[in-house]
């Protein structure tokens, strides 16, 4: 519907995100599409909205109005989305949610106000998937830097449920937020790698990396990667797991940025560990033929320079070094 002057109305801002768009195009004129703002930009419309809001004030109160809507009935039957084509109001919050929660300030509120309590709760079906997909993502922002957030939310079980989204939620928006909100958990954190490896994490992620799913399966191998950069001691227990020949069967689908991280798992796995050089060297895995051809097409591409480093250290790791040496580093 048209207004009088040939503009489009708009409904008043929901959330902090559509004051600050309300803030940026008040008083322009009609014109194309702008390019999207760039991060420095908007943290400084950000911090004039909230001064103008009355400092913090403002994201509290956003962060409250949320979690109010987060606590109404989903409405029985209702579509995600709301019938509308766009995020209904539980989606909404759960989106702003996520936004404000990159901050170390409004996630420690949020986690004051109850928040971790009332996501943890919509991880699980029945809840619609965008729910547990938008539940995953709000944990995540939250955990991610903020060590409180992660023992409370480890300590309301936070991550069976994950796991259970991980392993096996029909629908596909789900899983790679859910390990999004799984490596906010566990990685630099001891309680949840224990917690994780009890909860037979390790075979869940393997089996992502199986994925049909290029996102979910680019995540794995980013994850798996940085858990053996930080803890070594996990090559034994992924190896027995079957992980090598899963890196393996990745490295032969459609060349992604996953592959980039399976190498580097691999490079991990096979040094200073024996067992991790034999699993690589076993024929049926044909591994050198994949990394001599792999090496041969990412040579002088400088986009991939690291990714032909990985190359170049597993072909040397296990299949240019005398077998007593392979599992020396060089």
């Amino acid at each position: 519907m048209e207004a009088g002057g040939g503009g489009a109305r708009r409904d008043p801002p929901r959330s902090l995100q559509g004051l600050l768009e309300m803030a940026v195009t008040a008083g322009e004129p009609q014109s194309p599409p702008r390019e999207p703002m760039g991060e420095e930009r908007q943290r400084w419309l950000r911090a004039a909205v909230a001064e103008a809001m009355g400092g913090t004030g403002g994201e509290l109160e956003e962060l409250r109005r949320c979690l109010d809507v987060l606590g109404e009935p989903y409405p029985e039957g209702e579509e995600p989305g709301g019938g509308t084509g766009g995020p209904g109001a539980h989606e909404q919050a759960l989106e702003v949610l996520a936004e404000l929660c990159e901050s170390l300030d409004n996630a420690t509120d949020f986690c004051a106000l109850g928040g971790l309590e009332v996501v943890v709760g919509l991880l699980r079906p029945p809840r619609p998937p965008p729910l547990r997909a938008g539940a995953a993502r709000v944990l995540g922002a939250c955990a991610q830097n903020l060590p409180q957030a992660q023992f409370r939310a480890l300590a309301l079980g936070a991550l069976q449920p994950l796991l259970e989204a991980l392993r096996g939620d029909p629908d596909p928006r789900v899983p790679p937020r859910a390990l999004f909100a799984i490596s906010c958990l566990v990685r630099a954190q001891p309680q949840g790698l224990e917690q994780f490896e009890g909860l037979g994490g390790l075979e869940a992620l393997g089996g992502a990396l199986q994925s049909p799913h290029p996102p979910l399966r680019a995540r794995a191998a980013f994850v798996l990667h940085s858990l053996l950069q930080e803890h070594p001691r996990l090559r034994e227990p992924l190896c027995r797991g079957g992980a090598i020949a899963r890196l393996g069967a990745l490295l032969r689908t459609e060349h992604d940025g996953a592959h980039e991280h399976a190498l580097g798992a691999l490079c991990s796995l096979a040094t200073d560990f024996p067992e991790g050089i034999r699993e690589c060297r076993a024929p049926p895995l044909g591994l050198e033929e994949l990394l001599r051809e792999r090496r041969e097409l990412l040579r002088g591409r400088e986009e991939f320079q690291e990714e032909l480093e990985y190359c170049e250290r597993l072909l040397q790791l296990c299949f240019e070094t005398p077998p007593e040496e392979g599992g020396m580093d060089r």
